[in-house]
Protein backbone atom coordinates (compact mmCIF):
# COMPACT_ATOMS: atom_id res chain seq x y z
CA UNK A 1 0.00 0.00 0.00
CA UNK A 2 1.29 3.33 -0.53
CA UNK A 3 0.91 6.48 1.30
CA UNK A 4 -0.30 9.54 -0.28
CA UNK A 5 0.00 12.92 0.88
CA UNK A 6 -1.51 15.68 -0.30
CA UNK A 7 -0.48 19.16 0.76
CA UNK A 8 -2.58 22.15 -0.30
CA UNK A 9 -2.56 25.81 1.53
CA UNK A 10 -6.68 26.83 1.87
CA UNK A 11 -9.10 24.03 3.23
CA UNK A 12 -11.82 26.52 1.99
CA UNK A 13 -14.18 24.81 -0.88
CA UNK A 14 -12.73 25.61 -4.37
CA UNK A 15 -11.84 23.92 -7.83
CA UNK A 16 -8.27 23.01 -6.35
CA UNK A 17 -9.69 21.70 -2.83
CA UNK A 18 -12.39 19.63 -4.75
CA UNK A 19 -9.86 17.81 -6.69
CA UNK A 20 -7.90 16.90 -3.56
CA UNK A 21 -11.29 15.78 -1.98
CA UNK A 22 -12.12 13.83 -5.11
CA UNK A 23 -8.86 12.23 -4.93
CA UNK A 24 -8.16 11.20 -1.52
CA UNK A 25 -11.92 9.75 -0.95
CA UNK A 26 -12.11 8.02 -4.38
CA UNK A 27 -8.63 6.16 -4.41
CA UNK A 28 -9.01 2.65 -4.00
CA UNK A 29 -8.27 2.31 -0.63
CA UNK A 30 -6.67 -1.54 -0.42
CA UNK A 31 -3.95 0.15 -2.69
CA UNK A 32 -3.51 3.99 -0.86
CA UNK A 33 -3.82 5.47 2.18
CA UNK A 34 -4.54 9.12 1.59
CA UNK A 35 -3.76 12.02 3.96
CA UNK A 36 -4.49 15.45 3.33
CA UNK A 37 -2.55 18.04 4.83
CA UNK A 38 -3.59 22.27 4.92
CA UNK A 39 -4.18 25.40 6.09
CA UNK A 40 -7.13 26.68 7.58
CA UNK A 41 -10.03 24.63 9.00
CA UNK A 42 -12.55 25.22 6.29
CA UNK A 43 -15.58 22.70 4.34
CA UNK A 44 -12.66 20.35 3.10
CA UNK A 45 -11.38 19.19 6.41
CA UNK A 46 -15.07 18.97 7.46
CA UNK A 47 -16.33 17.07 4.12
CA UNK A 48 -12.89 14.31 4.48
CA UNK A 49 -13.54 13.69 7.87
CA UNK A 50 -17.19 12.61 6.55
CA UNK A 51 -15.41 9.54 4.32
CA UNK A 52 -12.62 9.08 7.48
CA UNK A 53 -9.78 10.38 5.46
CA UNK A 54 -7.16 11.62 8.09
CA UNK A 55 -6.21 15.58 7.87
CA UNK A 56 -3.21 17.39 9.33
CA UNK A 57 -3.59 21.33 9.63
CA UNK A 58 -0.78 23.71 8.79
CA UNK A 59 -1.05 26.79 10.89
CA UNK A 60 -0.03 30.03 8.89
CA UNK A 61 -0.22 28.38 6.09
CA UNK A 62 -2.63 30.92 3.99
CA UNK A 63 -2.13 32.58 0.44
CA UNK A 64 -1.02 35.80 1.41
CA UNK A 65 3.49 36.06 1.74
CA UNK A 66 4.63 36.65 4.93
CA UNK A 67 8.46 35.88 5.33
CA UNK A 68 8.11 34.76 8.97
CA UNK A 69 5.71 32.88 8.76
CA UNK A 70 6.60 31.07 5.67
CA UNK A 71 9.93 30.18 7.81
CA UNK A 72 7.04 28.76 10.21
CA UNK A 73 5.13 26.65 7.68
CA UNK A 74 8.25 25.37 6.07
CA UNK A 75 9.44 23.97 9.75
CA UNK A 76 5.74 22.25 10.12
CA UNK A 77 5.83 20.89 6.59
CA UNK A 78 9.29 19.41 7.12
CA UNK A 79 8.12 18.00 10.79
CA UNK A 80 5.12 16.52 9.20
CA UNK A 81 7.01 14.81 5.75
CA UNK A 82 9.99 13.46 8.39
CA UNK A 83 6.93 11.33 10.68
CA UNK A 84 4.51 10.94 7.89
CA UNK A 85 7.20 9.20 5.24
CA UNK A 86 4.55 8.69 2.60
CA UNK A 87 5.10 7.58 -0.80
CA UNK A 88 3.93 10.49 -2.82
CA UNK A 89 3.59 13.95 -1.59
CA UNK A 90 0.93 15.61 -4.24
CA UNK A 91 1.51 19.21 -3.95
CA UNK A 92 -2.09 21.42 -4.92
CA UNK A 93 -2.05 25.48 -5.15
CA UNK A 94 1.40 27.47 -5.31
CA UNK A 95 1.82 28.69 -1.44
CA UNK A 96 1.77 25.17 -0.48
CA UNK A 97 4.27 23.61 -3.76
CA UNK A 98 6.32 25.83 -3.45
CA UNK A 99 7.16 25.43 0.31
CA UNK A 100 6.55 21.47 0.38
CA UNK A 101 8.67 20.45 -2.83
CA UNK A 102 11.79 22.18 -0.66
CA UNK A 103 10.64 20.13 2.40
CA UNK A 104 9.83 16.85 0.24
CA UNK A 105 13.10 17.21 -1.28
CA UNK A 106 15.36 17.37 1.63
CA UNK A 107 13.77 14.42 3.19
CA UNK A 108 13.92 12.26 0.33
CA UNK A 109 10.29 11.63 -0.84
CA UNK A 110 10.09 9.31 -3.68
CA UNK A 111 7.75 11.17 -5.53
CA UNK A 112 6.87 14.51 -5.78
CA UNK A 113 3.68 15.66 -7.98
CA UNK A 114 2.63 19.17 -8.26
CA UNK A 115 -0.51 20.23 -10.16
CA UNK A 116 -1.27 23.26 -11.63
CA UNK A 117 -4.60 24.99 -11.28
CA UNK A 118 -4.04 27.46 -13.68
CA UNK A 119 -0.30 29.06 -13.31
CA UNK A 120 -0.49 32.32 -11.31
CA UNK A 121 1.73 34.13 -13.68
CA UNK A 122 -1.62 34.33 -15.68
CA UNK A 123 -2.98 36.57 -13.03
CA UNK A 124 -3.33 40.14 -13.80
CA UNK A 125 -0.43 41.61 -11.43
CA UNK A 126 2.51 44.39 -12.09
CA UNK A 127 4.80 42.64 -14.45
CA UNK A 128 7.33 42.42 -11.45
CA UNK A 129 5.03 40.15 -9.35
CA UNK A 130 4.10 37.93 -12.58
CA UNK A 131 8.04 37.46 -12.85
CA UNK A 132 8.56 36.75 -9.76
CA UNK A 133 5.31 34.54 -9.93
CA UNK A 134 7.08 32.83 -12.90
CA UNK A 135 10.62 31.94 -11.27
CA UNK A 136 8.93 30.59 -8.19
CA UNK A 137 6.72 28.16 -10.35
CA UNK A 138 9.04 27.06 -12.48
CA UNK A 139 11.49 26.33 -9.56
CA UNK A 140 8.55 23.95 -7.62
CA UNK A 141 8.33 22.10 -11.07
CA UNK A 142 11.72 21.76 -11.78
CA UNK A 143 12.15 20.32 -8.37
CA UNK A 144 8.95 18.24 -8.64
CA UNK A 145 9.24 14.40 -10.86
CA UNK A 146 6.04 15.35 -12.52
CA UNK A 147 4.14 18.46 -12.71
CA UNK A 148 0.00 17.48 -14.34
CA UNK A 149 -1.54 20.22 -15.73
CA UNK A 150 -5.48 19.97 -16.05
CA UNK A 151 -5.35 21.39 -19.48
CA UNK A 152 -3.65 21.30 -22.49
CA UNK A 153 -3.58 25.30 -22.29
CA UNK A 154 -1.49 25.15 -19.45
CA UNK A 155 0.79 22.05 -20.03
CA UNK A 156 1.80 24.40 -23.19
CA UNK A 157 2.99 26.76 -20.59
CA UNK A 158 5.04 24.00 -18.69
CA UNK A 159 6.30 23.22 -22.30
CA UNK A 160 8.05 26.57 -22.54
CA UNK A 161 9.77 25.74 -18.92
CA UNK A 162 13.26 23.87 -19.22
CA UNK A 163 13.60 20.56 -17.97
CA UNK A 164 9.86 20.14 -16.77
CA UNK A 165 8.57 16.39 -17.03
CA UNK A 166 4.75 17.16 -17.38
CA UNK A 167 1.34 15.80 -18.62
CA UNK A 168 -2.40 16.54 -18.35
CA UNK A 169 -4.97 14.86 -17.15
CA UNK A 170 -8.50 16.93 -17.12
CA UNK A 171 -10.38 17.33 -14.12
CA UNK A 172 -13.01 15.12 -13.87
CA UNK A 173 -17.05 14.87 -12.73
CA UNK A 174 -19.71 12.07 -12.41
CA UNK A 175 -21.08 12.36 -16.16
CA UNK A 176 -24.45 10.60 -14.50
CA UNK A 177 -24.86 13.75 -12.17
CA UNK A 178 -28.52 14.67 -10.99
CA UNK A 179 -29.60 18.09 -10.92
CA UNK A 180 -32.46 19.99 -8.47
CA UNK A 181 -34.42 22.20 -9.55
CA UNK A 182 -33.27 25.05 -8.58
CA UNK A 183 -36.28 26.28 -6.52
CA UNK A 184 -34.28 28.48 -4.06
CA UNK A 185 -33.01 30.60 -6.86
CA UNK A 186 -36.14 30.97 -9.01
CA UNK A 187 -37.95 32.09 -5.69
CA UNK A 188 -35.81 34.65 -5.51
CA UNK A 189 -36.37 36.73 -8.55
CA UNK A 190 -39.74 37.45 -10.29
CA UNK A 191 -41.80 34.95 -12.06
CA UNK A 192 -40.67 34.39 -15.34
CA UNK A 193 -37.34 37.06 -15.92
CA UNK A 194 -34.64 34.92 -17.12
CA UNK A 195 -32.09 34.41 -14.64
CA UNK A 196 -28.19 34.28 -15.71
CA UNK A 197 -25.85 32.65 -12.98
CA UNK A 198 -22.94 32.17 -11.89
CA UNK A 199 -20.81 29.88 -9.41
CA UNK A 200 -17.39 30.29 -7.91
CA UNK A 201 -15.41 31.66 -5.30
CA UNK A 202 -16.05 35.59 -4.74
CA UNK A 203 -12.54 36.11 -5.90
CA UNK A 204 -10.99 39.30 -8.03
CA UNK A 205 -9.88 36.40 -10.53
CA UNK A 206 -13.72 35.44 -11.21
CA UNK A 207 -14.99 38.63 -11.81
CA UNK A 208 -18.02 38.44 -10.55
CA UNK A 209 -18.07 42.30 -10.60
CA UNK A 210 -18.28 42.19 -14.53
CA UNK A 211 -21.69 40.71 -14.17
CA UNK A 212 -23.02 43.36 -11.57
CA UNK A 213 -21.16 46.31 -14.28
CA UNK A 214 -23.57 44.68 -16.74
CA UNK A 215 -26.56 44.27 -15.01
CA UNK A 216 -26.46 48.35 -14.30
CA UNK A 217 -26.42 48.53 -18.20
CA UNK A 218 -28.93 45.96 -18.84
CA UNK A 219 -31.99 46.83 -16.96
CA UNK A 220 -33.81 43.79 -17.85
CA UNK A 221 -30.69 41.87 -16.69
CA UNK A 222 -31.32 39.44 -13.28
CA UNK A 223 -28.26 37.97 -12.17
CA UNK A 224 -27.62 35.12 -9.37
CA UNK A 225 -24.13 34.77 -7.88
CA UNK A 226 -23.06 31.45 -5.73
CA UNK A 227 -20.67 31.26 -3.82
CA UNK A 228 -18.31 32.32 -1.10
CA UNK A 229 -15.18 34.43 -0.51
CA UNK A 230 -13.09 37.26 0.10
CA UNK A 231 -14.99 39.84 -2.41
CA UNK A 232 -17.84 39.37 -1.00
CA UNK A 233 -18.26 43.03 1.10
CA UNK A 234 -17.05 44.98 -2.31
CA UNK A 235 -19.61 43.04 -4.24
CA UNK A 236 -22.16 43.54 -1.76
CA UNK A 237 -21.44 47.55 -1.88
CA UNK A 238 -21.60 47.29 -5.76
CA UNK A 239 -24.81 45.87 -5.56
CA UNK A 240 -25.83 48.88 -3.47
CA UNK A 241 -24.28 51.39 -5.10
CA UNK A 242 -25.74 50.25 -8.21
CA UNK A 243 -29.32 49.97 -6.52
CA UNK A 244 -29.79 46.50 -8.06
CA UNK A 245 -30.71 44.55 -5.04
CA UNK A 246 -33.81 43.36 -6.83
CA UNK A 247 -32.06 42.14 -9.87
CA UNK A 248 -28.79 41.30 -8.71
CA UNK A 249 -28.64 38.59 -5.38
CA UNK A 250 -25.83 36.77 -3.63
CA UNK A 251 -26.59 33.35 -2.50
CA UNK A 252 -24.09 31.97 -0.49
CA UNK A 253 -22.70 28.47 -0.93
CA UNK A 254 -24.82 26.08 -3.00
CA UNK A 255 -23.79 23.15 -4.73
CA UNK A 256 -23.92 23.46 -8.20
CA UNK A 257 -25.95 20.45 -8.38
CA UNK A 258 -28.88 22.01 -6.34
CA UNK A 259 -28.44 25.74 -8.51
CA UNK A 260 -27.55 25.37 -11.53
CA UNK A 261 -31.04 24.59 -13.07
CA UNK A 262 -32.39 27.63 -11.60
CA UNK A 263 -30.21 29.80 -13.99
CA UNK A 264 -31.61 30.40 -17.90
CA UNK A 265 -27.98 30.76 -18.87
CA UNK A 266 -24.78 29.97 -16.90
CA UNK A 267 -21.76 32.82 -17.43
CA UNK A 268 -17.81 32.56 -16.40
CA UNK A 269 -16.31 35.67 -16.41
CA UNK A 270 -13.57 34.41 -14.65
CA UNK A 271 -10.00 36.12 -15.51
CA UNK A 272 -8.01 33.40 -14.84
CA UNK A 273 -8.78 29.18 -14.88
CA UNK A 274 -7.33 25.91 -14.86
CA UNK A 275 -10.07 23.76 -15.84
CA UNK A 276 -12.94 24.72 -13.81
CA UNK A 277 -15.12 21.94 -12.31
CA UNK A 278 -18.10 24.43 -12.66
CA UNK A 279 -18.02 24.45 -16.08
CA UNK A 280 -18.20 21.14 -16.41
CA UNK A 281 -21.38 20.77 -14.35
CA UNK A 282 -23.17 23.44 -16.46
CA UNK A 283 -21.84 21.58 -19.32
CA UNK A 284 -23.47 18.35 -18.29
CA UNK A 285 -26.61 20.29 -16.70
CA UNK A 286 -27.30 20.89 -20.77
CA UNK A 287 -27.67 25.20 -19.93
CA UNK A 288 -26.32 27.82 -22.17
CA UNK A 289 -22.64 29.03 -21.35
CA UNK A 290 -21.50 32.72 -21.99
CA UNK A 291 -17.33 31.97 -20.96
CA UNK A 292 -14.74 34.36 -21.37
CA UNK A 293 -11.78 31.57 -22.89
CA UNK A 294 -9.19 31.83 -20.21
CA UNK A 295 -7.09 28.32 -19.58
CA UNK A 296 -8.70 25.60 -19.82
CA UNK A 297 -12.26 26.61 -20.20
CA UNK A 298 -12.13 26.51 -24.42
CA UNK A 299 -11.36 22.82 -24.13
CA UNK A 300 -14.71 21.98 -21.70
CA UNK A 301 -16.24 24.34 -24.43
CA UNK A 302 -15.37 22.66 -27.69
CA UNK A 303 -14.57 18.81 -26.23
CA UNK A 304 -17.41 15.80 -25.36
CA UNK A 305 -17.84 15.73 -21.72
CA UNK A 306 -16.65 12.26 -21.72
CA UNK A 307 -13.22 13.42 -21.58
CA UNK A 308 -13.71 14.93 -18.30
CA UNK A 309 -15.09 11.91 -16.47
CA UNK A 310 -14.10 11.52 -12.70
CA UNK A 311 -13.10 7.89 -13.25
CA UNK A 312 -10.62 8.73 -16.54
CA UNK A 313 -9.35 11.26 -13.83
CA UNK A 314 -9.37 8.68 -11.30
CA UNK A 315 -7.22 6.04 -13.11
CA UNK A 316 -4.42 8.28 -14.69
CA UNK A 317 -3.40 9.91 -11.10
CA UNK A 318 -3.52 6.17 -9.96
CA UNK A 319 -1.17 5.24 -11.99
CA UNK A 320 1.06 7.91 -11.91
CA UNK A 321 1.27 7.19 -8.00
CA UNK A 322 2.16 3.75 -9.36
CA UNK A 323 4.92 5.45 -11.57
CA UNK A 324 3.44 4.71 -14.56
CA UNK A 325 2.46 7.61 -16.59
CA UNK A 326 -1.17 7.17 -17.87
CA UNK A 327 -0.60 6.48 -21.73
CA UNK A 328 -3.19 8.64 -23.47
CA UNK A 329 -2.75 11.51 -21.43
CA UNK A 330 -0.73 14.28 -23.29
CA UNK A 331 3.23 13.96 -22.28
CA UNK A 332 5.52 16.12 -22.22
CA UNK A 333 9.76 16.31 -21.56
CA UNK A 334 10.67 19.94 -22.34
Amino acid sequence: MKKVLFLITKSNWGGAQRYVYDLATNLPKEQFEAVVACGGSGELIEKLHQHNIRTISIPYLERDISFFKEFLVFAAVLKILRKERPDVVHLNSSKAGGVGVLAARIVGIPKIIFTVHGWPFEERRSALVRKALWIASYLTALLSHTVVCVSDYDLRKARSMSGIHALRIYNGIDLHMSFERGEKIRSAFPPGVSITGTIGELTKNKNQQALIEEARDKPHMFVAIVGEGEERKNLETLIQKYNLDNRVKLFGFMLASKALRGFDSFAFPSLKEGLPYVLLEAKAAGIPIFANRVGGVGEVLDNDLEEFSITRMLQHTALLYKGTPPSDSVLSSA
